[in-house]
């Protein structure tokens, strides 16, 4: 909270900065963009408290991944390049890599 100093200080910065022709409307103006921010935050937690006080949601199902991964084979099963759509050349090394 301002002590009644401070609110003088503020005052007076404000009648240099605004003059005395000025400082009327942009006082009103502050207040407007005060209450309106007031408002809003009124409005939302109300809202919020509105949304706590609803039964919670049932529970959605829980999805699994409906593809497979290629690249790490089922526990059990032997991996088959061949079902992989790799080529194998054997003129090339193993599984066409250069080298090998």
């Amino acid at each position: 909270m301002l002590s009644p100093a401070d609110m003088l200080i503020i005052g007076a910065v404000a009648l240099i900065a605004f003059g005395p022709d000025q400082l009327p409307k942009v006082a009103r103006k502050a207040g407007q963009v005060i209450r309106d921010v007031q408002n809003t935050s009124q409005s939302f937690i109300r809202e919020m408290e509105r949304a706590a006080d609803e039964e919670p949601a049932k529970p959605t199902a829980v999805y699994s991944d409906p593809l497979p991964h290629h690249d790490a084979p089922e526990a059990g099963i032997p991996y088959d390049a061949s079902k992989a759509g790799i080529p194998h050349d054997a003129s090339k090394g193993d599984a066409g890599i250069p080298g090998s």
